[in-house]
């Protein structure tokens, strides 16, 4: 089944999109030089480590046996048949990478890596970045954004680019009032 033209503008374009997002991800293998591409969206980065372990198998039974990190934060298997966009979202379906076949291209979301985990951000993002992904695939109307759209959730660090996401979340860090010592009189 090949994704419809969606109808919506992207920034530097003038009108709707007249060809189906060539963006990668599971269900539609990208075909590149060295066969297929699948990229795996990780909303938030979290993983599990049988989840890292399913990745794993697939990208040594599948593809090259390399998983690639992508600048988004999302996983590539690269070097897959065209027989294998079906087990290869099976397999990730039963260990819940793949809640959603119509949405699997816009789970893009980004968050502060050590969020919760050093003390430093002064908000937790990962729990914003769970809940975003379960309402970004309730909404029907949502599968058709673009494959490039980029949610970003930050606590307050300001570590990943602002620039370069679509829509984020921010949780201002608090001033801390300086106090200046007075010159005794």
């Amino acid at each position: 089944m090949s994704p419809e033209p969606a109808e919506h503008t992207l920034r530097g374009q003038s009108g709707p999109r007249q060809r189906p997002d060539a963006c990668p991800g599971v269900i539609a293998l990208h075909q590149a030089a060295d066969g297929g591409l699948a990229r795996v969206r990780v909303p938030g980065g979290v993983l599990t480590a049988a989840q890292l372990q399913v990745l794993s198998r697939a990208a040594e039974e599948l593809g090259d046996g390399d998983l690639e990190l992508t600048s988004r934060a999302n996983l590539q298997i690269r070097a897959l048949p065209a027989s294998a966009a079906s087990e290869l979202s099976q397999r990730l379906y039963d260990a819940g990478l793949l809640p959603s076949f119509t949405h699997e291209r816009v789970r893009n979301i980004v968050a502060s890596p050590l969020s919760g985990l050093d003390g430093l951000s002064s908000y937790d993002v990962l729990p914003v970045a769970a809940e975003l992904d379960r309402l970004l695939c309730a909404s029907a109307s949502l599968a058709e954004l673009p494959g490039r759209f980029l949610y970003f959730a930050d606590g307050g660090r300001r570590r990943v680019p602002r620039r370069t996401s679509c829509a984020a979340i921010h949780r201002l860090a608090r001033r801390r009032a300086r106090r200046r010592a007075r010159p005794a009189p």
